[in-house]
């Protein structure tokens, strides 16, 4: 039975990854979970899941944490910060750390973790898009197994199962489009949070859906490619697909094009970064292709969505502007949601980031964390 530590057990990928462990309680067994602030939806998880070791990055809730679970007779480990959590994914029994947690945050416990030779299953798009160059060096160093979770790399990583020896031409990288994709600029220029979290196709969390809105994920997930799969940024393509049927696809040099399709339904590439080599049955929803009318693509409009031109930009400057991205991004996302900052503008504040942070060529861990609050501090200067 595999151990599995949760980072970032209460949002969107932690709680479908708990339920995947519910239908396989014979295969998995959960050792430890975290959460940023959510104590109620913690303590639930920790009642019926009954790990190890319960921990919590807002140490504010340290006390409200173990009066509840103490309350519900949880005998196991309560730990709260940042270095709790570091410490936690290090632990000897745990096999599988699935990277959950949203943005920025998620960089050291990741890197713990695979400094400690665990197998990652990654839904923290941030830890590559960050330190891609030093997360794949430190996995390679001690054999630390990275497994895509997003739909769209899972999807590539699965075409790509036995194609080792053969030469990639073309990542195809499908997106929604998000709900803004027939909006003109200037319907967008009055767009709220409200309307942004309204996904067509997937439920997900507020930062991540607002990020898909603007396209800066998609961003994100070229620059995840690039160093998951070792191609350089020109060959990587983003195909709008509204449909989210076909969740990425490789094209080889002899012209074939490899794909998987599927329901949208993130319990499936869950379920696969933890059971690879193996696929378990699973009553997830089928893709009923009877049923499917129209499979449609389209080019991304880089001038009403820009935040995708200026993650290709970071991608090819590289040192540690995709950094710089990363920061500027989350700081102007923040300020959306919060009604501080216009949609479009977003995009502004990022921009602007990229030119007037420091640029370093070759970063060093250090350098990506001097980096990541030079940029947010210029960032929440712009929007004030």
């Amino acid at each position: 039975m595999k151990q599995i530590a949760i980072l970032g057990s209460t949002g969107s990928i932690g709680t479908q990854t708990l339920d995947v462990v519910r239908r396989h309680p014979d295969l998995y067994e959960v050792y430890a979970i975290c959460a940023h602030r959510s104590v109620d939806l913690l303590v639930e998880q920790a009642r019926e899941f009954k790990p190890e070791v319960v921990c919590i990055a807002d140490e504010s809730k340290y006390d409200e944490l173990k009066e509840k679970l103490s309350a519900v007779g949880f005998a196991g480990k309560i730990w709260a910060g940042t270095d709790a959590i570091a410490d936690m994914v290090t632990m000897p029994s745990i096999d599988i750390v699935v990277a959950a947690m949203v943005g920025y945050a998620g960089l050291r416990p990741t890197m713990a973790a695979i400094r400690a030779g665990k197998t990652i299953a990654l839904a923290n798009k941030e830890t590559l898009v960050v330190a891609g160059e030093l997360m794949c060096q430190l996995a390679l160093e001690h054999h630390a197994p990275i497994l895509p979770v997003d739909s769209e790399h899972s999807a590539i990583f699965q075409s790509l199962v036995g194609e080792d020896r053969n030469e990639i031409e073309k990542i195809l990288l499908t997106a929604s489009g998000g709900p803004f994709r027939t909006y003109s600029l200037e319907q967008m220029k009055t767009v709220t949070a409200v309307d942004a979290l309204r996904h067509p196709n997937w439920d997900m969390g507020a930062k991540i859906t607002i990020d898909s809105a603007s396209m800066m994920n998609k961003g994100f997930e070229v620059i995840e490619a690039k160093w998951l799969f070792g191609v350089e940024v020109e060959k990587i393509q983003v195909l709008v697909h509204p449909q989210s049927i076909v969740h990425s696809a490789v094209q080889f040099t002899d012209g074939a094009i490899k794909a998987q399709l599927g329901a949208p339904d993130m319990r499936l590439p869950i379920q696969y970064a933890m059971s690879f080599p193996e696929r378990l049955a699973a009553d997830f929803p089928r893709a009923d292709l009877f049923a499917l009318k129209d499979l449609t693509f389209e080019e991304p409009d880089l001038t009403r969505f820009p935040n995708l031109g200026l993650a290709y930009e970071a991608t090819r400057r590289g040192g540690n502007m995709p950094c710089i991205l990363n920061a500027a991004n989350e700081v102007a996302n923040l300020a959306f949601r919060e009604g501080r900052c216009g949609f479009l503008q977003m995009s502004d504040v990022i921009a602007q980031t990229m030119t007037r942070t420091t640029f370093i060529a070759k970063p060093t861990y250090e350098d990506y964390v001097a980096t990541d609050a030079e940029a947010r501090q210029i960032a929440e200067q712009m929007i004030k």
